[in-house]
C-alpha cells in the first residue's frame, strides 16, 4: 500500500477540474461529486468519481483507505502572493496606522519596506530560514500546499540572493511547495534615494543576471506605484527580466490609479496583484489578455482601504485569484480563512468563486495550473480534507480553520490535533 491512498465517501468532492484559469460564470463550477472518491498512487491522482464508480476500477485492498464520510475533500489552497522571507517586525507602524498615518506617509518617514530591509540585511541566513520555516508550518496547517514567495527585502545583491537561497532550501525540506519570485525592485533603498533610474540600472545590470545564473527565481515582480517605480521604470525592468527568461508580475494600482493594470496587459504578465484602484480600461485589458488578477483583501482590510472590485472583474471576464500578501508591514497574516471571508463578505464573491480563486486560478498565477489546483487524473495529489461536509463551511466559520488533514504529493503532511 506504500504511496497508495484511497479517499472514499466524501460528502462533497470538490474537483475544481480544469487546466486553465476560469472566468465569469465558470468560476462557480466546482465540479462537485457527491459521495466522492479519489485514488492516488505515487503522488498522483489516478481516479476520481463517485465512490461506487471508483471502487469498480480499483482494488481497495491495494490502498490505504480513508473514510471521508461527512467531510469535504478539495484541492490544497494555493497562496499566490506572499513575502515569506524577512527579518524584523513593524508592530509600531501598525499603531501609527491606527492613529491615521497612511502607508505612503510611513514609507516617506523611513519606515515601511525599507525598515524591513534593514532588519533583513542584518539577519543571518540561518535566522531568516528559521523564521520562514515557522511561518510555513502555520501556512501548512491552514491547508495551503503551494505558495509564491517574493524577495525584495534586500534591494542589494547579497541580501536578495540570501532571501532566494532560503526559499530554495526550504522548498527542498518543507512540504509546502515554494514558487520563487525575484522582487529586487520592491522599494528604493536609502543609498539610491533620489536616483531611482540608477537603482533600476543596478538591478538590471548586477542583480538580475546573478539571480538567473543561479536559477533562483521563476518570476520577476516590481512595485509599480506612485512614489516608488513609475510605469516606464517598471516596463524597463520587466522587459529585461523577460529577456532573461523570468516571467513578469506586477504590484499594480494599489495606492493610486497609475496604469499598472494596463502595463500588465501590455507585457502579458502572468499576474497583476492588488489592483485596488485599477481603472475600468485596465480591467478590460486584463480580461482581454487573460492576465490573472491576484486580489489581496486582507491587505485592504489591514490598511482600511477600499477593496479591489472582485465582483466587477469577474463579471468582465478577468481570471481572479485570491492570496494573503503575508508580509511584515501592511498585512501580517497568512490566514486563508480570513481572506475567504473578506472576499465573500466585502468583495461580492460567491463561496464557489472564492474556492476557484484559491485553487485553480491561484495555481495559474504561479504557473502551475497544469500540475495542481484541481482534483483530476494526472495531477499532483495536493488535497485537503475539511472537518465539515461542504466548502460552504469555510466562510461560515469566519476566520476559523476548517481544515482537518492535508495531503501533499499523496502523503499526509498535517493533521489537526485530536483528529483521526
Amino acid at each position: 500500500m506504500s504511496g497508495k491512498l484511497l479517499l472514499v465517501h466524501a460528502n462533497e468532492l470538490v474537483t475544481c477540474r480544469g487546466q486553465a484559469p476560469k472566468t465569469g460564470t465558470a468560476m462557480n463550477d466546482l465540479g462537485i461529486i457527491p459521495d466522492g472518491a479519489v485514488a492516488i498512487a505515487s503522488g498522483r491522482i489516478i481516479h476520481t468519481g463517485s465512490t461506487n464508480d471508483v471502487l469498480r476500477v480499483v482494488n481497495e485492498r491495494d490502498y490505504q483507505v480513508v473514510d471521508c464520510s461527512g467531510k469535504c475533500v478539495m484541492p490544497g489552497f494555493v497562496d499566490a502572493h506572499t513575502h515569506l522571507v524577512f527579518g524584523g517586525y513593524r508592530a509600531e507602524e501598525f499603531s501609527w496606522r491606527l492613529k491615521g498615518a497612511t502607508y505612503m506617509e510611513i514609507m516617506q518617514k523611513g519606515g515601511g519596506i525599507v525598515n524591513t530591509v534593514r532588519a533583513t540585511r542584518k539577519a543571518s541566513k540561518g535566522e531568516l530560514k528559521s523564521l520562514a520555516r515557522r511561518r510555513l508550518d502555520s501556512i501548512l496547517s491552514l491547508g495551503v500546499t503551494t505558495i509564491e514567495a517574493k524577495s525584495g527585502y534586500g534591494l542589494d545583491l547579497d541580501t536578495e540572493i540570501k532571501q532566494l537561497e532560503v526559499m530554495a532550501e526550504l522548498a527542498a525540506e518543507h512540504p509546502v511547495e515554494i514558487v520563487p519570485t525575484f522582487m529586487g525592485a520592491h522599494a528604493v533603498p536609502p543609498e539610491y534615494k533620489g536616483r531611482t533610474d540608477e537603482f533600476i540600472d543596478f538591478i538590471i545590470r548586477e542583480v538580475l543576471p546573478e539571480v538567473v545564473r543561479r536559477g533562483l527565481a521563476e518570476f520577476c515582480d516590481v512595485f509599480c506605484e506612485q512614489g516608488v517605480f513609475s510605469i516606464e521604470q517598471s516596463r524597463r525592468l520587466l522587459t529585461a527580466a523577460l529577456e532573461y527568461g523570468l516571467k513578469p508580475k506586477l504590484h499594480a494600482d494599489e495606492i493610486v490609479q497609475l496604469g499598472g493594470a494596463e502595463l500588465a496587459a501590455e507585457l502579458q504578465a502572468v499576474s497583476a496583484d492588488h489592483l485596488l484602484h485599477a481603472s475600468d480600461e485596465g480591467i478590460e485589458r486584463l480580461a482581454a489578455r487573460a492576465v490573472v488578477a491576484v486580489l489581496l483583501p486582507a491587505t485592504a482590510f489591514s490598511l482600511r482601504e477600499p477593496y479591489a472590485r472582485g465582483r466587477y472583474m469577474i463579471d468582465r471576464g478577468v481570471p481572479v485569484a485570491l492570496a494573503t500578501d503575508l508580509n511584515p508591514g501592511s498585512c501580517f497574516t497568512a490566514s486563508i480563512p480570513l481572506v475567504f471571508a473578506l472576499a465573500t463578505l466585502y468583495m461580492g464573491m460567491t463561496p464557489a468563486e472564492a474556492v476557484t480563486a484559491l485553487t485553480l486560478n491561484a495555481a495559474t498565477a504561479v504557473g502551475r495550473a497544469h500540475v495542481i489546483g484541481s482534483i483530476e487524473p494526472g495531477k499532483q495529489a495536493d488535497i485537503i480534507i475539511l472537518e465539515y461536509p461542504s466548502h460552504l463551511f469555510i466562510p461560515y466559520h469566519i476566520g476559523m480553520n476548517t481544515v482537518e488533514q492535508v495531503i501533499k504529493k499523496g502523503e499526509f503532511v498535517w493533521r489537526k490535533q485530536g483528529c483521526c
